[in-house]
Parts: C-alpha cells; sequence; structure tokens
C-alpha cells in the first residue's frame, strides 16, 4: 500500500488526481481536515507519513511545502511531484515528461522530485525537442507557437465566468510575451532564439492543440511532411509503453482540439503544402489529462514501480 498526500486536493489538478487515485487499491490518499489545509503542522504531519507528497499549489505555496518537507530528518523525507511552476528548470528535480528521451523514464522512476511539466510546455516541447535534437532545427531559429486551451486550465474565476456565459468565445492572453511555461519550453525545447508563444483560451472546458508553423527552407535534412513525420517517429518510436504517438497523414484538413478529452494521450499530426513548401506540426493533448493531472498520476506510477 502506498500512501499519497496530495497537498492542494481542492484545486483542479488536485481533484483530478484524486478521482484517478481513489479507485486504485494499491493506493492510501491522506487526507486532513479542510479547516486545516493551510495548517503547517497538519500538513507536517501528513507529509511524513507519505511516501510521496503531489504538491497542487501556486509557485509560491510550493515553494513554502518543500521547505516543510526539508524539515523533516532526511531519511524520512517523501518523495516529491510538484505540479506548480516553481521547479521545472531547478537543480535536483527531474523534469517529468516521460516520453522526453529514451531514458526520461527511469530518470523520473529513480527520482526523489519531480517536477511536473506545464500543459502548453508538453505540447511545444513534444513538437520541438525531436527536431532540434535532430538537427532538423537549429536552436537559434526563430519560431511561433500558436496555442488554445480550454477554460479548465485557467483555474475557478475563469472556470465559473464560463459555465456563467460571462467570458469572450475566444481570448488570447500572455501578449506581454512572458508566459510562465517559457523557461521550460525554452529549456527542454533545446532552444537559444524564444519562440513567439501565443495562448489562447476557447469556450470549451477541456482540449489543447499547440502550433508549430515551418518552412521548410528553414530546415536540415527534410523536404516533405513524410521526412518531418519520419523524424518524430524515429523519436517516439524509442519510448516503450509512451503516451505520445505520430500520426499517420490525415486525410482531412480539420483539427479538432477535443478529441483526446479524458484520456492521457497526446497525438503529434504534419501537415503539410509541397508547393509553398511549408508545414504546420499540431500536438493534441487534454490539458486536464497529458497536460496536468494524467502526467502526474503516470509519473507517480512510475516512482513506485506501480
Amino acid at each position: 500500500m502506498h500512501k499519497i498526500f496530495i497537498d492542494g486536493e481542492a484545486g483542479t489538478t488536485g481533484l483530478q488526481i484524486r478521482e484517478r487515485l481513489q479507485s486504485d487499491a494499491t493506493m492510501q490518499l491522506l487526507q486532513i481536515e479542510a479547516h486545516l489545509r493551510k495548517d503547517p503542522g497538519a500538513k507536517l504531519e501528513c507529509m511524513a507519513q507519505a511516501d510521496v507528497v503531489i504538491l497542487c499549489l501556486h509557485d509560491a505555496q510550493a515553494i513554502e511545502s518543500v521547505a516543510l518537507i526539508d524539515t523533516l530528518p532526511e531519511g524520512e523525507r517523501p518523495r516529491i511531484i510538484d505540479a506548480s511552476t516553481a521547479h521545472r528548470t531547478a537543480s535536483g528535480w527531474v523534469y517529468g515528461f516521460a516520453e522526453y528521451s529514451p531514458v526520461q523514464a527511469q530518470l523520473i522512476a529513480q527520482a526523489s522530485r519531480v517536477a511536473n511539466p506545464g500543459c502548453y510546455a508538453t505540447g511545444a516541447i513534444a513538437l520541438l525537442h525531436p527536431l532540434v535534437e535532430a538537427g532538423v532545427i537549429a536552436k537559434h531559429t526563430p519560431l511561433c507557437l500558436p496555442s488554445v486551451s480550454g477554460y479548465s486550465g485557467g483555474g475557478r474565476s475563469m472556470i465559473e465566468a464560463y459555465e456563467a456565459h460571462e467570458a469572450p468565445l475566444l481570448e488570447y492572453y500572455g501578449l506581454g510575451l512572458e508566459h510562465k511555461h517559457y523557461a521550460e519550453i525554452m529549456a527542454y525545447g533545446g532552444l537559444t532564439c524564444a519562440p513567439i508563444f501565443v495562448p489562447s483560451v476557447g469556450n470549451f472546458a477541456q482540449g489543447m492543440v499547440v502550433q508549430l508553423p515551418l518552412h521548410l527552407s528553414q530546415m536540415t535534412g527534410v523536404s516533405s511532411g513524410a521526412d518531418i513525420r519520419h523524424v518524430y517517429a524515429q523519436h517516439y518510436g524509442q519510448i516503450q509503453q509512451g503516451h505520445v504517438h505520430v500520426l499517420p497523414e490525415l486525410a482531412s484538413e480539420r483539427f479538432d482540439a477535443t478529441q483526446l478529452n479524458g484520456g492521457d494521450e497526446l497525438e503529434i499530426a504534419v501537415f503539410y503544402n509541397a508547393r509553398k513548401q511549408q508545414a504546420v506540426v499540431m500536438a493534441r493533448l487534454d490539458n486536464l489529462g497529458k497536460g496536468a493531472s494524467g502526467a502526474a498520476v503516470q509519473n507517480l506510477k512510475l516512482m513506485l514501480g506501480v
């Protein structure tokens, strides 16, 4: 029986993780009374009993919880999965995108501290990393990442506004070009030139698409959409039991952002125009699945050897 404490279980990600784990007979979910959720002593008592603590908190609170765990004797500290932005590029933390490389799942399995990726970052890195690693795109190439997500990733106030029909049908945000996912996209996408990342939120609860427009004249070693698809297939073909899948050439010129809702998969599609020598590569995922709680549970099971 593995003892799990979700610090911040009342939020969207925490609730989704609890739903995924509560029917698992191998998991014992530790809880504290609602009025004690912000009590450091009560939290520390649960943390001391846990095998793994999952942090579903804002960055500052996540940093406080890690500091709290560090007050425990070294041999008695639980392992940590942090779903906040706080530790995604921090030293001593393993990045929790299991399909990043053939050895990433093993690194996660052995880690004491795992940083769960951001939802947009998961899609962006899934697209960027294989191309940069293969030398198809130079690290300094100027790129753009137009993206759209369902409103469920925006927190309680956004969810309430959309469900009350008080929010726009489509809204762009982060237009100061300083979105909190930039650091991990740069670090794990392998880029030295910051891409123009343009996120938006649509009037649907779940689902996400991250786009990477490409000019083949800026690329090396590829001359068609099939060549680009082959680079992805080679990379993700090395990953055993991964959740990232490269789609075959699609007859349709439409792509539904909500197709994978309720699951933990991520799909990559390549759309190509031979006359213009242009391509658009798209990553599709559930922002609450592979983009948040699904990835956290995937990482938890790797860490526990389940």
